[in-house]
C-alpha cells in the first residue's frame, strides 16, 4: 500500500484569507473617541467653547476680566438666557419658535400699560403679565397639536401678530420707568457678590435654570418631552400623550418668556415696544451653541445657559476689541453655522 505525499485538500476546497474587520469592528481612533465623549457628555463642547473665548478675549482686551465688565456681561446676558431657555423646551421637542421676542416685548407693554395708565398694583400687573405670555404659548401650543400646522409656520405667524398687538397697545409709545410700579423694575436692582455687581434679573435666569433642570431629568414630564423630541411615534405608542406635552411645553415656555420680559423691564427701566423684538434669533443661537440638538430629543439646560454666555462674551470681547456691530453679528453667525455642524457629526457617532 502506497502513501501520497501530496496535501489533502478539504472537498470545500481552500480556506479563504481572513475578511477585513467590518467598520464597527476596528478599533476606535481618537476622533471616534472625541465623537462618542461629546455625544455621552453634552456640555463639554459648550464648556470648551466658552473657556477658549474667554481666554482669548481676555488676552485680546485687557479689561474683559474686570468685574464691572463681568457684571456688564452678566446683566445682557440674563433677558437672552431666559428667553433660550424657554426656547430650549421647545428645540427639545423637535420645534422651533420664532416668537419668542414678540412675546416677551408684548407682556412687557401689558404690564407697563396696566401699571403705568391703569394704576394697577404692581404685582397683580406681574400675574397678568405673566398670565399673558401662558396664553401666547397656549395659542402657538394649540395651533401646533390640534391644527397640525408645523412649528416653524406657526411661529413665524404669530411673531407677526404679537408684535402688530404690541404696537396697538403701546400705540408705540414708551413706557417710563417712574411711571410703573417698584415691582416691575424689582430685576434691575443690583446686589454685589464678590466685587461683581449682579442684578436680581441674573438670578432669577438662574433660578427658573434650575427649576427647569430639575422638571427635566426628575420628573416623568421631563422624561415625556425627551421621548417626544427623540421618537414621537415610539413615544406614543408607549403611552404618552404626545399632543397633551407638546401643548404644555408652549405654555410653559410662554410663562419663561413672560419672565424675562419682567427681566428686561428691570433692565432698561422701561417697557419699549422695540426692544428685544428680534431676540428670538439670539435665543436659537443660544441653544444651539449650548449643545441642544434641532433634531430633538437631546440637550441639557445648564447647556443653553453657557450658550447664551458665550453669546454676550463674544458680543462683548468684540465690542471691546473695537469690532463694529456688522462683523459682530458675522462671527455669531459663523459660531451658529459650526454648531449645528457640530451638532450633525455628533449625532453620527457609533454606539
Amino acid at each position: 500500500m502506497t502513501t501520497s505525499n501530496t496535501p489533502r485538500v478539504p472537498a470545500s476546497g481552500p480556506e479563504p484569507p481572513p475578511a477585513a474587520p467590518a467598520d464597527d469592528e476596528r478599533p476606535p481612533t481618537l476622533v471616534d473617541r472625541a465623537q462618542k465623549l461629546l455625544h455621552a457628555q453634552a456640555t463639554l463642547g459648550p464648556a470648551a467653547v466658552l473657556l477658549i473665548t474667554v481666554v482669548a478675549f481676555a488676552v485680546v482686551a485687557p479689561n474683559f476680566l474686570s468685574p464691572p465688565n463681568i457684571s456688564l456681561i452678566l446683566q445682557q446676558t440674563a433677558v437672552i438666557g431666559t428667553l433660550a431657555l424657554g426656547q430650549t423646551l421647545i428645540i427639545l421637542t423637535m420645534g422651533i419658535d420664532l416668537s419668542v421676542g414678540s412675546i416677551m416685548v408684548l407682556c412687557s407693554i401689558v404690564m407697563g400699560r396696566l401699571s403705568a395708565d391703569a394704576g394697577v398694583p404692581g404685582p397683580v400687573a406681574l400675574l397678568v403679565g405673566l398670565a399673558c405670555g401662558m396664553a401666547c404659548g397656549l395659542v402657538n401650543g394649540l395651533l401646533v397639536t390640534r391644527v397640525k400646522l408645523p412649528p416653524f409656520i406657526v411661529t413665524l405667524g404669530s411673531l407677526n401678530i404679537f408684535f402688530a398687538l404690541n404696537l396697538w397697545i403701546s400705540r408705540s409709545e414708551t413706557i417710563r420707568g417712574a411711571d410703573m410700579s417698584e415691582v416691575l423694575l424689582w430685576t434691575g436692582q443690583v446686589v454685589t457678590v464678590g466685587g461683581t455687581r449682579l442684578t436680581y434679573g441674573s438670578l432669577l435666569m438662574l433660578l427658573i435654570c434650575a427649576v427647569l433642570a430639575y422638571a427635566l431629568h426628575r420628573t416623568r414630564w421631563g422624561r415625556h418631552v425627551y421621548a417626544t423630541g427623540d421618537d414621537k411615534e415610539a413615544a406614543r405608542l408607549a403611552g404618552v400623550r404626545v399632543d397633551r406635552v407638546l401643548l404644555s411645553v408652549y405654555v410653559v415656555a410662554g410663562l419663561v418668556y413672560a419672565v424675562g420680559a419682567w427681566i428686561l423691564i428691570g433692565r432698561i427701566a422701561s417697557a419699549s415696544p422695540q426692544a428685544g423684538v428680534m431676540d428670538n434669533l439670539d435665543s436659537i443661537t443660544a441653544v444651539v451653541l449650548g449643545g441642544t440638538s434641532l433634531f430633538g430629543g437631546r440637550g441639557l439646560i445648564i447647556g443653553t445657559v453657557m450658550g447664551a454666555l458665550i453669546v454676550g462674551v463674544c458680543r462683548n470681547g468684540l465690542s471691546l476689541a473695537g469690532v463694529d456691530v456688522l462683523w459682530q453679528n458675522f462671527a455669531v453667525g459663523v459660531l451658529v453655522i459650526l454648531a449645528v455642524s457640530l451638532d450633525q457629526w455628533i449625532r453620527k457617532a457609533r454606539r
